[in-house]
């Protein structure tokens, strides 16, 4: 009966290994970029910055008062909502580029 060499197990473990690594850079690094942008960008937010919320409603922020921001929907209309719940503080560029916005009939 011949004898072969034995496998080394660590050479077993290193597909596993390269899989695990390629998951860390495919998925969770990018994800953790976005979750420190989000909380930059909620860290941020004041008074006079039009945003979307989550559900689509389009603002201007009128207070910020710890969690929770009040939002100026129109000239009569405040509505206030979770920091968690606003999704995009628009840029100024997107703003005018809305005001330009001509209605086609």
């Amino acid at each position: 009966m011949p004898t072969g060499a034995t496998p080394n197990p660590l050479m077993n473990l290193l597909p596993i290994i390269f899989i695990v690594v390629i998951f860390y850079v495919v998925v969770w690094l990018p994800q953790r970029k976005q979750l420190k942008e989000r909380k930059k960008m909620l860290a941020e937010m004041k008074k006079g910055d039009a945003v979307i919320t989550s559900g689509g409603m389009h603002g201007v922020i009128s207070n910020v008062r710890g969690n929770l921001v009040d939002l100026k929907v129109n000239e009569e209309t405040r509505i206030t909502f979770s920091k968690e719940a606003i999704s995009n503080i628009k840029k100024p560029q997107d703003i005018e580029l809305e005001n330009k916005v001509e209605v086609v009939k």
